[in-house]
């Protein structure tokens, strides 16, 4: 048995005793929450302000769908009072655990009511692999649903009406507090929506394509009338027809520049880049200052692509 199989094992157990261990929660204190991933420690905060106190499970840098939990992170989810899911492959391993072993701790599923459509794969042998909004809804049984809702700003409003539900049952008493930031809040996402909207509306219809290792962007790229060609295939490194494809397929695109993300392998894109003489670009799906990174995002396709 290797040592990450005896982890998760024996994960549920350590954890139960350090809750035994830690006792209850103090009174008084702020909201002792956790996330997933980053962008989800921006609505916490947003919404809870000084009442919250934050942890996030995927740290800087690391690829939410291979990460385990440290054991000082184990430690601080026994004290945690929430747990703020939002649909992310590690939380099907780890959610029944970190619930079973700390029972006090409510599981809020943010993503309830959002409405997904399935990973967008590389285009090829004639089929359209990009996401459109009229597929919203729809389960397609040769695809998995795309996890990355935080980065649409209006499937955001649904992740924070939750949050805020969610804040609000754990701390009712400060639920004025709470409402009043949600309706800050979705307020700036209209503005952040109509900043986006107009950053894009000007690229040309034959210049709204975009290339990307990992298929992070298709949310965004769907809610502004863009496309994203996908390197990665099923969450592999692509094969050599499948790169020689894509690379035709870049010929044929223009593409001067492939976005990468740092939490994956940038060795096929870099080969890409080289035949395509397209320079390779990191963008972030995963970065703690949301708001800040979708404004960088919209002008880093937009640039691209005109």
């Amino acid at each position: 048995m290797t040592v990450s199989r005896l982890m998760k094992k024996l994960f549920p157990l350590v954890l139960g005793l350090l809750v035994a261990w830690a006792g209850p929660a103090l009174a008084g204190g702020k909201v002792r929450a956790f996330v997933s991933i980053l962008p989800q420690k921006y609505f916490v905060e947003r919404l809870g302000g000084d009442l919250v106190d934050v942890n996030v499970l995927v740290l800087p840098g690391a690829n939410p769908h291979m990460y385990e939990p440290s054991p000082r992170q184990m430690t601080a989810l026994t004290e945690a009072q929430v747990y703020f899911a939002i649909g992310v492959n590690l939380e099907d391993v780890w959610l029944p655990k970190l619930a079973d072993a700390n029972r006090n701790m409510l599981v809020v599923r943010t993503q309830e009511g959002v409405e997904k459509v399935p990973m967008a794969a590389h285009e090829h042998d004639g089929e359209q692999g990009a996401m459109h909004e009229e597929q919203e809804g729809e389960e397609h049984e040769h695809g998995i649903l795309d996890p990355h809702i935080w980065l649409d700003p209006v499937r955001v409003k649904t992740i924070a009406r939750n949050t805020c539900a969610g804040l609000v049952r754990i701390d009712p008493g400060h639920k004025a507090a709470y409402e009043a930031n949600l309706a800050a809040f979705l307020k700036d996402l209209d503005g952040l929506n109509a900043s986006i909207a107009q950053t894009l509306a000007a690229l040309p219809a034959d210049k709204r394509t975009f290339m990307v290792f990992h298929p992070s962007w298709g949310y965004f790229a769907a809610r502004y009338g863009l496309t994203q060609v996908a390197i990665e295939a099923g969450g592999s490194e692509p094969s050599p027809r499948h790169l020689a494809e894509i690379i035709e397929h870049g010929r044929e695109m223009g593409v001067t520049v492939v976005f990468v993300q740092p939490q994956f392998s940038r060795r096929s894109a870099d080969v890409i880049a080289s035949d395509l003489k397209a320079s390779v670009v990191p963008l972030d799906p995963l970065a703690e200052n949301w708001k800040d990174n979708l404004l960088h995002a919209a002008a880093a396709f937009d640039q691209a692509l005109r």
